[in-house]
């Protein structure tokens, strides 16, 4: 009996591993053996999920978080074009959350290029090393931003506050070595001139140095003089 038993269990357990095996191997199989797959959700406006709950990030391209100017509008323009629809995936990578990276196809439509065409999303490195598709991407992106479109617009991409002018303090966000740096600069920063406030990147308009600092922001080092408020006192 005892050898029964023993038996019985390693059935149970040969046949366990064997079905991990098997679902491991089927969450990578739509890269080996099939061709297309169906979109079944669309996180934002530039991520979906396809069967086995896995995540697809598309390469060389960055749409806005939804939360940020025109995240709702890209994540509805990427469900307009791929969502409960049999795409092809040319697995490139996989991003820092573990997310695979990938060109994504359409029939002959290419949605990477879509998106960016329309300005639904910028141009980012870090994807696929075939030079021929990011000098392609690169130069929809520059296009998208020489007409204005989508984040290149003035709805997201600001010099001037279009709300209201006399919030002139430019909020902006960048990366140094200990994580992402925020600045703010205003009007008499030697930088000011220069600066954009791209609203998709979460980046933003202040009304006082108080609310930008509350805000977590601190004074760019280029600024020398004193911010004079637009009415004329400090």
């Amino acid at each position: 009996m005892k050898k029964l038993w023993q038996v019985i269990l390693g059935l149970l357990l040969t046949a366990s591993l064997g079905f991990n095996f098997y679902f491991l191997r089927e969450k990578e199989a739509p890269f080996q053996d099939k061709e297309t797959f169906r979109v079944e959700e669309v996180l934002d406006g530039d991520s979906f999920i396809i069967p086995l709950d896995q995540t697809i990030r598309l390469a060389n391209i960055d749409a806005p978080s939804l939360e940020f100017c025109l995240g709702q509008e890209a994540k509805e323009a990427l469900e307009k074009i791929i969502l409960g629809k049999n795409v092809r995936i040319e697995k490139v990578g996989k991003d820092s959350y573990n997310r695979l990276l990938a060109l994504v196809y359409l029939d002959d439509q290419f949605v990477n290029e879509i998106l960016l065409t329309n300005g639904w999303a910028k141009y980012v490195s870090g994807g696929s090393n075939n030079e021929k598709i990011t000098d392609l991407l690169k130069e929809k992106d520059r296009e998208a931003k020489e007409n204005k479109r989508g984040v290149w617009s003035e709805e997201c991409y600001q010099k001037e506050n279009p709300v209201d002018p006399t919030c002139n303090i430019k909020g902006n966000l960048g990366k140094h070595e200990h994580g992402e740096k925020k600045t703010y600069h205003y009007p008499g920063c030697a930088e000011y001139e220069r600066t954009v406030v791209e609203a998709d990147l979460g980046e933003r308009w202040f009304c006082s140095e108080e609310e930008a600092i509350k805000a977590g922001f601190t004074k760019s080092e280029h600024c020398f003089k004193e911010y004079e408020k637009p009415d004329g006192k400090q």
